[in-house]
């Protein structure tokens, strides 16, 4: 199975479940959701359209092809997916909170010029901390003002713009959005410029060490005035029981 194609193999599947649990994560009618195998984040995730007789293979190739096809189906296959990646999100968010006692921001988008054959959305934490983010291409297109990585809120925006508006920014010709992967690396936070690889490796790590502090203070100055003052008749022994851990699909950084 080629590799750019096998996203495609995927949506084909009438039956999903019967893809390994390493690739699936979550199917719909109208939608799969994959763990990404080179995950470039903590949390990253693909949502695919599955192929149905009303939805051709050309069709759903990639942005580019959907946007040149019927107006409506292309809104209604985008609406299909954002609905799925805002379930996927509250589940990150559920294992953001239970494994690291915080969240953080979700990014969720298109390649403008994708490797692989097969429509899919980026689902992934912003923390772009993976050890599969190994280049200056696979940053830059994830970089969320570069202009390669097209958030999905923006394209869905274009529909509601004028048709000649519309016309202009659907083109995504790869001629347009490749050199963009050229760029020189800056962080997305600060857009400070970085000398080499290894050094925006470590900045991230920095950064993102940086805003989990902060935001555990925070939660923990909430707790603190959220809290009443313990009773007399309070136990230390009452104070530890728990109950039961609800079992639920959950992410894995893996």
């Amino acid at each position: 199975m080629s590799n750019l194609t096998v996203l495609r193999r995927y949506a084909l599947k009438a039956k999903p479940e019967d893809l390994p649990p390493s690739v699936l994560f979550n199917h719909t009618d109208t939608c799969l959701t994959l763990f990404d195998a080179f995950p470039k984040s903590i949390f990253h995730f693909l949502v695919l359209p599955r192929l149905r007789p009303s939805r051709s293979v050309f069709e759903l190739a990639n942005l580019q092809s959907l946007l040149k096809s019927d107006k409506k189906l292309a809104r209604e296959v985008l609406k299909d997916m954002s609905n799925e990646a805002d379930n996927v999100r509250k589940l990150i968010q559920e294992e953001m909170q239970k494994r690291y006692g915080f969240q953080w921001e979700i990014w969720t988008g298109f390649h403008a010029a994708p490797s692989m054959e097969h429509l899919h959305l980026h689902v992934l934490s912003n923390d772009l901390l993976s050890q599969k983010l190994k280049h200056k291409k696979h940053y830059n297109s994830f970089h969320p003002r570069l202009g390669f990585f097209l958030h999905l809120h923006d394209v869905l925006s274009w529909f509601d713009e004028e048709p000649s508006y519309f016309q202009k920014v659907s083109q995504l010709k790869k001629k347009d959005y490749e050199p963009l992967l050229k760029e020189d690396l800056c962080c997305w936070r600060c857009e400070r410029d970085m000398k080499n690889f290894p050094t925006l490796k470590a900045h991230l790590q920095e950064e993102w060490d940086e805003e989990a502090r902060k935001e555990k203070a925070r939660l923990a100055r909430k707790r603190k005035r959220d809290d009443p003052p313990p009773t007399q008749g309070d136990s230390a022994a009452d104070s530890d029981i728990k109950g039961p851990e609800l079992k639920r699909p959950s992410p894995s950084a893996a």
